[in-house]
């Protein structure tokens, strides 16, 4: 199996590191344009070549697009057109959009749109770690599209990677997406905005955080330029999930103003249930790994 890989950072290069040395692919050929992430991901061996995006396509069998969203979007259906047999799929945190663009390609059924839920608020070649996907979920959407062989090819790399697969219809992944995902980063960002804000002395900010504060603003340190082009693409979802959380923002804020502490207890409550959903997930993973 020959791996093209393009788009060399966090995803891109663990899904590379853990693909050779789990054995699913003999030689790596990575795509980068930037010329340090390029340079880099040679050096810590995550790649064997550095190659253009056309030899890449040329070369491989299985031909990865791990760049941000509204890249992928300009850029799938020309490599489409560069495919005989080969394999092509791509790790976007949204479906819709690139489903869409295959579409126009008669080359379409090489193509497995496939989102593997995993990732860490660290971005580039350095950020790229063994076992990032271990028991996370991937989701394979629209497979019904593809020919059996592209899909066959597109599990087995999951398999390689530990990970229960999950399939689904690219609208329904999108809007669940924004509802388990990409919410999370916007309070992130937010939450810090709000402290930077208000807090313009930083070292008390630092002074008085703690292990709480951390894990609730760790998604802020997420790239920029990966996380803007996914709100783009998935802003219709996401508009429909930020007034949601912003309702229940607001009934704290009432309660609170209100010493309503009845009202508030029976919030947080129910929101504490989304321990035994997590638990359920987690039991339902692991016995799919098991089957598997």
């Amino acid at each position: 199996m020959n791996l093209c890989v393009i788009g060399l950072g966090l995803i891109g290069g663990s899904l590379a590191l853990d693909l050779k040395k789990r054995g699913f692919a003999n030689h790596v050929f990575g795509v980068e344009n930037n010329p340090e992430n390029a340079a880099k991901a040679l050096e810590l061996g995550i790649v064997d070549d550095i190659v253009s995006l056309e030899m890449g396509c040329k070369l491989a069998d299985l031909i990865v697009v791990a760049t941000p969203v509204n890249i992928a979007a300009k850029i799938l259906y020309g490599i489409l057109e560069l495919t005989d047999k080969q394999v092509v799929t791509d790790v976007c945190s949204t479906k819709h959009s690139l489903v869409k663009t295959a579409a126009f390609s008669l080359k379409r059924k090489n193509y497995v749109a496939a989102h593997p839920m995993a990732g860490t608020e660290h971005s580039g070649p350095e950020a790229a770690i063994y076992d990032l996907f271990d028991g996370k979920a991937a989701i394979i959407c629209d497979g019904e599209q593809s020919s059996p062989e592209a899909l066959a090819t597109v599990k087995k790399m999951f398999e390689m990677l530990h990970m229960p697969i999950t399939h689904m219809e690219a609208k329904s992944h999108d809007l669940h997406a924004a509802y388990v995902s990409h919410i999370s980063h916007i309070s992130s960002f937010a939450l810090a905005l709000t402290v930077l804000e208000k807090e313009k002395d930083e070292k008390s900010i630092f002074n008085m955080a703690s292990g709480g504060f951390e894990s609730t603003v760790r998604l802020a340190k997420s790239a920029a330029s990966m996380w803007a082009p996914i709100f783009n693409q998935n802003k219709s979802n996401l508009i429909e999930v930020i007034d949601t959380y912003i309702d229940n923002m607001l009934d704290f804020r009432k309660y609170i103003s209100e010493n309503n502490t009845e009202a508030l207890s029976q919030m947080m409550e129910e929101a504490n249930k989304i321990t035994e959903v997590l638990n359920q997930k987690k039991k339902a993973q692991t016995e799919s790994l098991k089957l598997a």
